[in-house]
């Protein structure tokens, strides 16, 4: 169980008279109030925000098999429509604070391994196949199962290790760690900042910010790591207008202290007109006809299992950081969740987007107290009026946004005490599910990395009965997924 959040007061009292619109929500139920859940929605939306410029970028720097490029204005305003649009189903029907947008790491997939052997439209078809392909087993009741066949004390591993991994993402897009390059005598991959110095002040910010989230925090001052972000921003605003820092990027070349992403600084145009025309640009049998049929099934396949199960160790980590998981580890509506994620990734496909799945960082909404749906409407309201609003989404840096991050990641860290460590043949798998994530970048490799050790091992004492019949299967898919590579060199 985690910390509880700063702003945690004093509970409701669940037996008070409720209206209806709090008895659908639960909003008493869990211990929430209404200031709670806006401003976690808003905490959420602040540490996401940038997904509307991010997605286009990636997107849109990448061509098809036709050499043809997707309009990076029309990808922006399709981002903002398919986030908000999802992230407030999943407030109505998962009634759950998890926000879902264009997921990273999957559109990079899009662009640069699947557009490039056919059209855009068709790629996009493979991430519809892939989205009801995962809303069908949702409804057959196998992905439920298979979430709940996991050992409680490794999805408590699952939540920690997004802790730590929603740390490193924070601390790198602020500039704060960063990539040493490949030079003599250099053994160290990440170092501190630029050749180990804070010496930019867009890292000055980031600092002084997180300092200032982490004093709030400790004081249990309310809505500490919203005020924080705010505050960060209104440092950056003044800091680039007096300094005038810039982009990271200066006419494509790198400025290593520059901000990341987006520069802090108040737009000249407020309201711009959206471009829908990307809406429904997809098409789901082409691909199989120009690529063959094994090159779009091993791409289903790669989309299939890192949607899968980065959705199940998201979920994991926000229920145990708002404390609203069961004894098995599950958090309520389980299966409504995984439903509306699998309609987002079919939706993300539809409007050329690439597929949309649940946010980690929306942990930093249940940082602020938010527990219930009601947070995810105030985010996805946002993420729509992004739409009209783009130029205003785009204030915030990165050195702002991931003030949050480390923050919640410490908050999440906390549950690692419930593991117990002197089991090994739960406390190896545990350590591997925590170090793979940060380590490689992706929630996935860290539960296959856990799973398939926890059946090696279980198997290894004798202790077959101890597995769930499902985790032999869902282990065997991670080894196919982790050897991938090798497979599609031979086959293909």
């Amino acid at each position: 169980m985690a910390i509880a959040p700063p702003d945690n007061g004093t509970p409701p009292d669940p037996a008070q008279p409720r209206t209806g619109f709090d008895r659908f929500f639960e909003i008493s139920a869990r211990g929430s109030t209404m200031s709670r859940e806006v401003r976690g929605g808003l905490a959420t939306f602040f540490t996401m925000a940038y997904i509307v410029v991010l997605n286009p970028l990636i997107l849109g720097g990448a061509v098809d098999g036709d050499g043809k490029k997707l309009s990076i204005p029309a990808l922006a305003a399709a981002t903002a429509l398919v986030a908000g649009l999802m992230t407030m189903l999943m407030g109505v029907v998962g009634r759950f604070p998890m926000a879902l947008a264009a997921g990273l790491g999957v559109n990079a997939l899009v662009a640069y391994e699947i557009a490039p052997e056919m059209t855009w439209a068709d790629a996009m078809g493979l991430v519809v196949i892939e989205g009801v392909i995962i809303a069908v087993l949702v409804l057959t009741g196998l992905r439920t199962a298979v979430f709940r066949s996991v050992p409680t004390q490794l999805k408590t591993a699952i939540g920690v290790g997004i802790g730590l991994f929603l740390t490193i993402i924070g601390l790198v897009d602020a500039g704060f760690v960063r990539r040493i390059p490949d030079v003599a005598n250099t053994t160290v991959p990440v170092g501190l900042g630029i050749s180990g110095k804070i010496v930019s002040w867009p890292m000055l910010v980031f600092v002084v910010g997180l300092l200032v989230t982490l004093v709030l925090v400790v004081r249990r001052v309310r809505g500490a790591i919203l005020i924080g972000i705010l505050a960060s921003t209104v440092l950056a605003i003044i800091v680039e207008a007096v300094a005038n820092v810039g982009p990271s990027f200066v006419d494509g070349k790198p400025n290593p202290k520059g901000w990341s992403l987006n520069v802090p600084e108040l737009p000249k145009q407020v309201v711009d007109v959206p471009d829908l025309s990307l809406l429904g640009n997809f098409n789901v049998l082409d691909s199989w006809s120009r690529a063959g049929w094994l090159v779009p099934l091993m791409f289903v396949f790669t989309l299939l299992i890192t949607d899968f199960f980065d959705t199940m160790g998201t979920m994991v980590a926000i229920g145990q950081e708002g404390n609203m998981l069961d004894e098995r580890g599950t958090p309520p509506r389980a299966k409504e969740i995984l439903l509306v994620d699998s309609i987002a990734a079919a939706a993300g496909g539809a409007a050329s987007v690439s597929s949309n799945t649940s946010y980690i960082e929306s942990a930093a909404g249940v940082g602020e107290g938010a527990r219930t749906g009601v947070a995810n409407l105030v985010t996805g309201a946002l993420f729509l009026l992004a739409m009209f609003l783009a130029p205003l989404s785009v204030v915030v840096p990165f050195e702002a946004a991931s003030t949050a991050l480390v923050v919640v990641g410490f908050l999440m860290m906390t549950a690692v005490r419930t593991i117990d460590w002197t089991d090994y043949e739960i406390a190896i798998p545990a350590f591997l599910t925590i170090t793979f994530m940060p380590f490689t970048y992706s929630i996935s490799n860290g539960i296959g990395a856990g799973i398939i050790s926890y059946v090696v091992l279980k198997l290894a004492k004798g202790k077959a009965r101890d597995i769930h019949p499902l985790l032999y299967g869902v282990a065997a898919l991670f080894v196919l997924y982790f050897l991938r590579g090798p497979i599609e060199s031979v086959v293909l």
